[in-house]
């Protein structure tokens, strides 16, 4: 049989059974969807959340002073620990592995005004790498700098929310904002950007000055004293060095503070890598059993696919007969039928991944939650939806058709349909 008759006689054999070929064609169109965009929404909120994760700070680990809970060279537990100005330079000397450690202290409800506006805020204090450690972004202006800090200068970097409302009408560079009756330069807005997580509010809704200004006109309060800091952060030089860079810290200022270094208490590390990783183990499981609920229903369409052909084997039973009885090669029913479930699944698998990526597509343009970054379908899905698509089709034809190439002609010729 020449190519041509054979396609022929394919699509007038699947256009007298429309619909039985329309809904095998549906079970697997709707398999790939299923695996499309099951595997996008687990992507989306995967990246949803790496992207809230860098609006808080890339691989930053932020350290509290606690109370020790170990005793160490003959001191008790159940010491407090402050860390101070002076453990910045040392711990930086000796952490190898760590990129910065700077400190943070901050104030919070600092009474705020201009001449357009009042409200409190928090203020927060720190070195000019903060913006780099926790990812502030410049709007307008810029962040202030190591000269600001040298020289104690009284600038100021708004949060975008602060910015709206202290200046309602703009223009907010170079004005003066008075904290707590203190003015201030404005020197930058800060992008506005979502996080997910703090520890002591959203930046957006934060004044940030240089680390020397807030130590000179809002020092630790009680228990705290004019040297010690809220916090330190630090960073490692690399996510490979980052176990080593967290061990360094916890060596350094066990030795400052005359604590344990295993002891935790004395000293709380909210570490974000590995909060991040832990993150990514809980959306590739959820991913990946989306998935597998897609390919359980797409083998599940490969059954129909497979029912189908043997419903059509049974019905043809005569007609295969009358082609084996007239010299038909078994390999030309075997290509005849093969290509039937082949074009089931190509048109309907094309169907499938059409429908997946046009709903992602209009999904997207949809405003979407600040943790979600939408319906990500990714070329990988749809490679593993046709993947897996072909494999379910060449199966599911070849048991038919080679029951219908090793039928004896004479006993097709005796066989009545529905006997």
């Amino acid at each position: 049989m020449r190519t041509s008759d054979l396609f022929r006689d394919v699509f007038r054999t699947l256009w007298s059974h429309k619909l039985r070929s329309l809904l095998t064609m549906f079970g697997i169109g709707w398999g790939v969807v299923s695996i499309v965009v099951m595997v996008a929404a687990g992507e989306g909120l995967r990246a949803g959340q790496a992207k809230q994760q860098a609006n808080f700070g890339k691989d930053v680990m932020i350290l509290f002073g606690g109370r020790s809970s170990m005793q160490v060279g003959g001191q008790r537990a159940g010491r407090v620990v402050h860390f101070v100005d002076q453990d910045i330079a040392p711990t930086q000397a000796e952490t190898p592995d760590c990129q910065y450690v700077i400190p943070e202290l901050g104030q919070g409800e600092v009474k705020a005004h201009t001449a357009f506006n009042n409200a409190s805020f928090g203020v927060n204090g720190s070195y000019p790498e903060f913006s780099e450690i926790r990812s502030i972004g410049v709007a307008e202006g810029r962040y202030f700098n190591w000269d600001d800090e040298r020289q104690r200068r009284r600038v100021a970097f708004l949060g975008a929310e602060v910015s709206k409302q202290l200046f309602p009408f703009g223009q907010a560079l170079g004005q003066t904002v008075y904290l707590n009756s203190i003015p201030y330069t404005v020197v930058g807005v800060m992008r506005r950007k979502d996080q997910n997580s703090s520890y002591d509010g959203p930046d957006v809704r934060k004044i940030l000055i240089p680390f020397a200004a807030i130590r000179q006109d809002f020092p630790d309060k009680p228990p705290g004293t004019p040297y010690t800091v809220d916090r330190l952060l630090a960073t490692p030089k690399s996510l490979r060095q980052h176990l080593a860079c967290k061990q360094e810290l916890r060596v350094v200022l066990g030795r400052l503070h005359g604590f344990d270094p295993r002891d935790k208490e004395a000293c709380f590390i909210w570490d974000t890598v590995e909060g991040a990783k832990a993150f990514q183990k809980m959306t590739d499981g959820m991913k990946y059993f989306l998935g597998g609920v897609g390919i359980i229903t797409l083998l599940l369409g490969g059954l129909g696919v497979m029912n189908v052909m043997l419903v059509a084997v049974r019905e043809r039973t005569r007609e295969i007969g009358v082609r084996k009885a007239l010299g038909a090669p078994a390999a030309s029913i075997l290509r005849q039928f093969f290509l039937e479930a082949l074009v089931i699944a190509a048109s309907s698998g094309s169907a499938g991944l059409l429908v997946a990526y046009g709903f992602c597509a209009l999904v997207n343009l949809l405003p979407m939650p600040p943790f979600f970054a939408g319906l990500v379908a990714t070329w990988q899905s749809g490679a593993l939806a046709f993947g897996l698509l072909s494999t379910v089709a060449i199966v599911a034809a070849m048991i038919p058709a080679r029951q219908a190439a090793s039928i004896d002609p004479i006993e097709a010729l005796r066989y009545e349909a529905g006997g």
